[in-house]
């Protein structure tokens, strides 16, 4: 399969036939990667039962792991789902268009394809504008997890779909980097009280503060039950890892450098390529190993917006193994931590 890498530029007609093609190839079933405010998507018409398999195939994904409806307007919402309880509600209101997804009760529109078998879908409203043009053009809610092969970074920018995915999709529009650089916040909102299933962007405070009483799902304090079926992406499988073995170090600042730094050392003397991943803050305190920086501490969102791309980065440099610095469990750093703890196969050094 031919894939096309297609640049688009907001106003530009050029630009509005691309999106216009692309949204015909979402309707026909095809696969359409395009950018959003978190993470680059890999779009299919969420309706379509074959073209919902055509995502797995692309990924290399499993098929009980669900995938999220994105949509362009609150409209769109009421046809996918039997029911949006009040919390759900308020809570779209706070932060739709924007980096939260929330799971409902489905309606018999949804197939079980999309839904990984549940009797609940994952909804989204991008707040992107090539992304919200795109679905409105399309018609349809797009399915699209990111754009990634399974387990694999997530791409925050063209060239990692590319990487990805050439010749295993039809397009993929080009939107430069995204802003965010995690995956949306998922609240499961179908029972009782809300919880907090995958965070994101949108932190547990902040859901707090609008819902009141929000849960934190068990999955999240540790490695998951493989016999479990996962009620969202990411909660059962492998994610977000380079192809280098990754180890995280927990613990004081001055305790942690140290520990890299031994680490590092012992590495490099059996000849293998170290990697470490740092912070602007602590940059000039690692001598050994390839250095790469994700922002500053004092800064999470930088943190957030540059974990990706550091991670793919050290797959090019072809290093063996990667220690990484651990972050804050409040606010943005818990989406950090979840994400490195993943990415890592939840081998963490506490020192």
């Amino acid at each position: 399969m031919e894939t096309r890498l297609i640049r688009i530029e907001e106003g530009d007609r050029k630009s509005e036939g691309a999106l216009r093609e692309a949204a015909r190839i979402l309707r026909a079933g095809g696969l359409v990667a395009f950018p959003t405010e978190t993470v680059y998507g890999l779009g299919a018409n969420a309706l379509d039962e074959e073209a919902a398999k055509k995502i797995y195939a692309a990924k290399g994904r499993p098929s009980d792991n669900p995938l999220i409806a994105h949509i362009s307007s609150f409209e769109e919402l009421e046809p996918l789902v039997s029911e949006i309880p009040e919390e759900g509600r308020r809570l779209a209101e706070a932060f739709w268009p924007g980096p939260l997804t929330m799971i409902f009760p489905k309606s018999s529109l949804v197939p079980g394809t999309t839904t990984g078998g549940l009797g609940t879908v994952a909804v989204r409203m991008p707040d992107h504008a090539i992304a919200s043009r795109l679905i409105a053009l399309a018609g349809v809610p797009v399915a699209a997890p990111s754009a990634n092969l399974s387990g694999r970074p997530s791409p925050t920018a063209a060239r990692h779909v590319w990487q990805d995915m050439e010749g295993r999709i039809e397009m993929i529009l080009d939107g430069g980097p995204v802003g965010i650089g995690v995956e949306s916040t998922i609240v499961d909102v179908s029972g009782e009280c809300p919880v907090l299933l995958r965070p994101g962007a949108v932190t547990l405070e902040m859901l707090r503060s609008v819902a009141g009483a929000v849960e934190i799902d068990p999955a999240l304090a540790g490695r998951p039950d493989p016999e479990i079926r996962p009620k969202a992406p990411g909660m059962k499988y492998r994610h977000y890892a380079p192809k280098a073995e990754l180890i995280l170090v927990e613990g004081r600042t001055e305790a942690v450098v140290e520990e890299i730094n031994r680490l590092a050392r012992e590495q490099t003397a059996r000849g293998r390529r170290v990697g470490v991943i740092c912070t602007e803050e602590t940059k000039g305190c690692y001598p050994v190993g390839a250095l790469r920086s994700v922002g500053k501490r004092s800064q999470e969102e930088t943190v957030a917006h540059n974990l990706f791309a550091v991670l793919r980065e050290f797959d090019d440099l072809q290093v063996d193994c990667i220690y990484s610095e651990s972050f804050s469990q409040e606010h943005l750093g818990y989406a950090i931590m979840n994400r490195l703890t993943k990415a890592a196969g939840y081998r963490v050094i506490h020192v």
